[in-house]
């Protein structure tokens, strides 16, 4: 049997992949290193070691995703499954995880970048996300991606992108609508593993091979196309529970910390003698304002005349 034609991680493809990825990576530590030091007012805007720890991570995760499976991506779908889960899922949250408001200051001052926020927008970012996650796993899009280089390049760079994007607006830095608060936000994380867990059920239960182009390599690892097709549907199912759970168990501890924090800021406000509405609190909180506006509260008990 005459081997098809592969999209295999060549040294000059890997370059081309991960070399802009390299670059992001410098120019972030270059962006934690001046946060790190003291601004000509005297302020200080550290990124938090963890969060570098993510954002390294999520490249780490990328390299590996990238150029370790190789071969093995190629002739197996079940693998090349786990390569675009590891980039469009795990990469991408984490190297949200990793960023913050004054690390992203320099990029949203320049007008076209600052104009592209609205693409995180839930409303925007979840429908985007989806689009380009199911017309990638269109036989014709999926099959010209592992017989061409540069549409694989593409297929990758759009994975990582819509899945930054798509996680942007529930753990990043960004402004986001009033509306969207922790019962939003849960019904987004439904929203977005039901779209996946409907994708990884039909490549489960369906009794129709899709990708033919894998043909040859079942054959070579002595395991047919539907069984192969049918893990891979099992490998997403498996993947988007564990995620699921993450996320929900982050969002439970997210909102007793909001609670938490609203009610210390209202009790403060109280014994002092400071007018703070429930709904102020909660919107600071909600921001991640709420050390802001406890300090605001702070010097406004100074100035309040004792009785």
């Amino acid at each position: 049997m005459i081997a098809l034609p592969l999209a295999a991680s060549t040294p000059v493809a890997a370059a081309m992949q991960l070399g802009p990825l390299v670059l992001l990576v410098v120019l972030y530590a270059r962006r934690a290193r001046t946060l790190a030091g003291r601004s000509p007012i005297g302020t200080s805007h550290p990124v938090p070691r963890w969060r570098q720890a993510c954002f390294y991570a999520g490249f780490a995760v990328i390299g590996a995703a990238l150029t370790g499976f190789d071969r093995a991506s190629q002739d197996l779908l079940y693998m090349h499954m786990v390569e675009h889960l590891l980039l469009s899922d795990v990469a991408a949250l984490l190297i949200v995880l990793g960023l913050t408001g004054p690390v992203l200051a320099p990029i949203l001052r320049i007008r076209v970048f600052d104009r592209l926020r609205v693409l995180a927008h839930p409303l925007v970012a979840f429908p985007l996300w989806a689009i380009d996650l199911y017309a990638w796993h269109a036989p014709a899009l999926y099959q010209a991606a592992l017989r061409n280089p540069g549409v694989h390049a593409l297929e990758h760079a759009m994975f990582l992108a819509f899945g930054i994007n798509m996680w942007m607006c529930l753990v990043g830095p960004l402004p986001t609508p009033s509306w969207f608060g922790n019962l939003a936000r849960l019904f987004y994380i439904v929203a977005v593993r039901l779209t996946g867990t409907v994708l990884g059920n039909i490549f489960l239960w369906s009794g129709t091979v899709f990708y033919p182009f894998y043909t040859h390599g079942d054959a070579i690892n002595h395991i047919s196309p539907l069984a192969d097709q049918n893990i891979a549907g099992a490998v997403m199912m498996v993947e988007e529970s564990f995620l699921t759970l993450g996320l929900f168990c982050w969002l439970f501890l997210r909102a007793a910390r909001e609670g938490e924090e609203r009610q210390s800021l209202l009790d403060y406000a109280r014994a002092e003698g400071l007018e703070l509405s429930e709904a102020r609190a909660a919107r600071a909180v909600a921001a991640g304002r709420g050390a802001e506006l406890r300090r605001r509260l702070e010097r406004g008990a100074e100035t309040v005349e004792p009785t």
